[in-house]
């Protein structure tokens, strides 16, 4: 998976496996900036999400970074940073 980038698809995926999709939660359109908690998805949430992007995308991701992630395009931006860190190691 050296050349894999996870994306906002994927990433939408991820989230409603993880923890589905309460009514009225809209994941659709662009929402790489709204916060996670604008779009009901709380910490255990996202550590799920997590825990299922570490086994997909075979990174590693702490609880610490998750919580630092607080919209898509951040936990996107820090799994494809790893993913590229672990392509040049």
């Amino acid at each position: 998976m050296a050349d894999a980038r996870m994306t906002l698809d994927d990433l939408r995926r991820v989230l409603l496996e993880a923890a589905g999709a309460d009514e009225g939660m809209d994941l659709g359109g662009d929402i790489t900036d709204t916060p996670f908690d604008d779009l009901g998805y709380d910490s255990l949430a996202l550590m799920e999400a997590g825990s299922r992007l570490q086994r997909e995308f075979g990174v590693s991701l702490s609880d610490e970074s998750l919580a630092e992630a607080t919209t898509p395009r951040a936990l996107i931006d820090l799994v494809n940073d790893r993913l590229a860190a672990g392509a040049s190691a």
